[in-house]
């Protein structure tokens, strides 16, 4: 069954198409990857999903309602909810207190949005840092920062933009098995992602955008094998 599904999406900036008649949709309880080029249209995409742009054309369908036109924090109620490609942590804060925030989306008692902070931290194995700033977090640990405030929102589809961008070998292994423990929670998950090999282990399905449309769609070992994805990734025909 479809948690999401993206029917003829385009999104428009004067002349140009960012996004251009993309269908998809996405299994609940799956982890889709979305990935192509820099530039493709991607993080555009996941804009239009979230709320935080209107698509020009098209609908977002989420959990059978009609996205189009909502705004982020009613998006977020509803239970779908992002991550930024650059993290963006309120600095100036605890640890425990950035994740609060995320909670407070589902309680108006601080005593709850600290229990359920506290359970994200867990999950994300931040618990023994929650009384730091979270300025003073190395990119890594923002990264999991970002997640734990996303996933006390309590989400039905988590929206990961670039989450190990930026990041060594071995922190990169700790988001691929997070987001791997994420999805056995029951979150469905959409990741953007240029590591294929990070991609071909975590998703069952991918979807490729090349210049705002969608090129390709299909199961990780077909899309590694598609001339049209090597294309235009290598930029050479093949």
């Amino acid at each position: 069954m479809a948690i999401l599904e993206i029917r003829h999406v385009s999104k428009f900036f004067g002349g140009l198409a960012a996004n251009s008649d993309v269908s998809f949709e996405v299994e609940e309880g799956s982890i889709v990857g979305l990935i192509g080029p820099n530039g493709a249209g991607k993080t555009t995409l996941f804009n239009c999903i979230t709320g935080y742009y209107a698509p020009s054309k098209g609908d977002v369908v989420f959990r059978g309602l009609r996205m189009n036109g909502l705004q982020p924090d009613k998006v977020c109620r509803l239970g779908m909810v992002r991550t930024w490609q650059k993290v963006r942590p309120l600095t100036n804060l605890s640890v425990l207190e950035n994740v609060m925030v995320g909670a407070l989306c589902r309680t108006n008692s601080l005593f709850e949005a600290r229990r359920m902070a506290q359970e994200q931290l867990r999950v994300v194995r931040l618990d023994q840092k929650g009384a730091l700033l979270a300025g003073a977090l190395p990119i890594g640990e923002r990264k999991k920062l970002e997640v734990a405030r996303a996933l006390a929102t309590r989400p039905k589809l988590l929206l990961l933009d670039e989450v190990m961008g930026g990041l060594n070998p071995a922190e990169s292994e700790e988001l691929i098995q997070l987001i791997l423990e994420i999805r056995k929670k029951g979150i469905t998950q959409m990741v953007i992602e240029h590591d294929m090999k990070a991609i071909m282990r975590m998703s069952q399905n991918i979807v490729v955008l090349n210049s705002g449309e969608k090129l390709a769609e299909g199961a990780p070992e077909e899309i590694v094998s598609n001339p049209r994805v090597i294309e235009a990734y290598l930029g050479a025909e093949v």
